[in-house]
């Protein structure tokens, strides 16, 4: 049980080395799995060191033979397959198909039965399919399960989807560990081969693993129960994905003689930091929380700013950020984060740190109007201040060629005497039918849509079309690009990060500012009266809380231009969890706008 901090990538290697230097394990009897193949890249360069430190006899030089097998749980299950997969009924040549090729084959087949993609939608039914599959639920097993409308055509296309992915010898993502299992629990020599292979068996992120997965590490480690897994359920965020923390309480079920760990000194908060972080997280009552301990005793108070509105929330971030460099020549814009909990509110984050020349770099995000529905939309909008841009006109005719030409017929709908910008974008949307592209019940999609709200906020500031794609334009024209000299300080890039608070689990900079902390925006309005989804915003929380090293901010605005809509706010929930001696509070002075 590995609290946020406190080594447990340490412990992974250590172990592994341990098992190899002093226990004379033959390396390739050793199985670490993780999560992502930059994880396995860095596990396995770490034990080469300690390896190589360990093994001066060698030179130092360790070859591939001496080291572990590292890799995905995916990756694991294709080299499996691939050797042993015939006894399934797969070739080892099979191919394993993406996301757009899965999303095909469910698109044809439903065009083959008639089922219209605008009543149901095609990424709906395959993300359907997806979290079935990483249940080890099968087709026939799953028409037991059916109920209601969606669930039945779900049904249907299941079995009719892997009968095509089995005509063309593929496999998709999931498949991997679905047929993995299945060949293991219909041929026990297979199994047994594996279970020897992998006498000692080490997975990261155990809080992050599905159904399949647990199913794939129990029947791998159940000859020799050499098994050894680091987690920690505090940090379980990606229950959307399929992820199951309870995993982590099952284990010890399965495993009554398992010996238990605390990993519970952190090495990168400051106490401060890390007594807000379990103020938040210890009103979760559904998993076990560790606390976490430092010998950086203290540290800076965690500052809570009320600003104003969203603008004046930027712009002390800005403030802050010129402070604190003023006073620490060590530090530089890399030295900062901006968390936030949906994509949409990098928008204004953008707008000004553009305006003011303030390098930023989006981690696993799009920047605003580079996201694929902004632009769609922004193209409607352009074709009307402009009939002539075949630029914008060919772009909405790739979303469909009857869309496009009723679209193309009806421009005089749109004129724009007398309507606002944000009156003509509703109406856009609404007689595109545009939103229907997108499942709400999809994470992603809900992403999306947010975004697309987001832009009726910048189309309530600019009355006219015209102002508003002219703005748009030239908010586009700043964007720094990633050379650029303000950009780049040597060879790293000298820019704050922004990022969501999902993006950023596993990192960590110097200063944390957390904005739009406001019940409904975060915890997010979808959570507040729904306990599981209340408890993951919160360990979401502790995540964004514990990426800060010495200076934790956390922002929020009394009044927000969200969506469009200008709302007054309540400061969120988890703020009021934190106790008042380790706060210092600033609110905006002056007027409200």
């Amino acid at each position: 049980m590995a609290g946020a901090g406190s080594g447990k990538t340490r412990v992974l290697t250590h172990k592994v080395a341990y098992l190899i230097l002093n226990k004379r394990v033959n390396p390739n009897n050793i199985l670490m799995v993780t999560f992502t193949n930059k994880a396995a890249f860095e596990m396995k360069e770490r034990i080469r060191k300690l390896m190589a430190n360990g093994n001066r006899q060698a030179g130092g030089q360790i070859t591939n033979s001496q080291m572990p097998i590292a890799g995905t749980f995916h990756s694991l299950c294709a080299k499996i397959l691939r050797i042993d997969g015939e006894r399934i009924g797969f070739s080892a040549r099979f191919t394993i198909y993406d996301e757009n090729d899965s999303l095909d084959i469910v698109k044809t087949i439903m065009k083959e039965k008639d089922i219209s993609p605008k009543q149901t939608s095609p990424r709906s039914i395959h993300a359907n399919i997806s979290q079935i599959k990483n249940e080890l639920i099968t087709p026939t097993q799953y028409l037991q399960y059916a109920r209601g409308y969606f669930q039945e055509i779900v049904a249907d296309i299941y079995p009719l989807y892997q009968k095509k992915l089995r005509d063309n010898n593929a496999l998709d993502f999931d498949d991997l560990l679905f047929e993995t299992v299945r060949l293991f629990n219909t041929h026990e020599d297979i199994l047994g081969k594996y279970q020897n292979k992998f006498e000692y068996i080490l997975v990261d992120e155990y809080q992050d693993t599905n159904t399949a997965q647990y199913s794939l590490t129990k029947l791998l480690a159940k000859r020799y129960r050499n098994i050894t897994v680091v987690g920690d359920a505090s940090q379980s965020i990606y229950g959307w994905r399929g992820a199951n923390y309870r995993n982590i309480t099952t284990f010890q079920e399965d495993y009554p003689d398992v010996k238990v760990y605390h990993l519970e000194r952190n090495y990168r908060s400051t106490q401060i930091i890390l007594d807000a972080a379990f103020a938040v997280i210890s009103k979760n009552t559904n998993h076990p929380i560790l606390k976490l301990w430092t010998d950086k005793e203290g540290g800076e108070t965690i500052t809570l700013y009320e600003a104003r509105n969203e603008h004046d929330e930027v712009e002390y971030m800005i403030s802050q950020m010129n402070r604190l460099m003023g006073e620490d020549s060590s530090l530089g814009f890399s030295s900062f984060v901006i968390l936030y909990r949906t994509n949409a509110q990098s928008r204004v984050i953008e707008e000004v740190f553009l305006h003011l020349g303030i390098p930023y770099t989006l981690v696993g995000g799009v920047r605003f109007y580079d996201r694929k529905e902004v632009k769609d939309v922004l193209s409607y909008l352009r074709v009307i201040a402009n009939p002539s841009d075949s630029v914008s006109a060919k772009r909405i005719a790739k979303l469909g060629k009857k869309k496009f030409e009723k679209f193309m017929l009806d421009l005089d709908k749109y004129e724009q005497n007398g309507k606002t910008t944000l009156e003509i974008l509703d109406q856009v949307i609404k007689e595109t039918d545009y939103l229907s592209l997108y499942d709400e019940n999809l994470e992603e999609d809900r992403m999306r849509l947010e975004n697309i709200k987001e832009l009726r906020s910048v189309a309530t500031e600019f009355v006219e079309l015209t102002s508003f794609l002219e703005n748009v334009s030239l908010v586009e024209a700043e964007y720094m690009p990633d050379d650029s000299p303000s950009f780049k300080d040597g060879k790293e890039k000298n820019a704050v990060t922004l990022m969501t608070l999902h993006a950023a689990k596993g990192l960590e900079f110097p200063v944390v500012f957390m904005v739009g902390m406001e019940d409904g925006l975060f915890p997010h309005s979808r959570t507040l009266l729904d306990r599981e989804q209340l408890e993951e915003e919160r360990r979401l929380c502790y995540v964004g809380i514990t990426r800060a090293m010495k200076k934790l901010y956390l922002t929020y605005a009394s009044s927000r231009l969200f969506f469009g809509q200008r709302t007054s706010n309540v400061v969120s929930q988890f703020v009021l969890d934190l106790p008042e001696e380790i706060m210092e509070t600033s609110v905006a002075a002056g007027d409200f706008f």
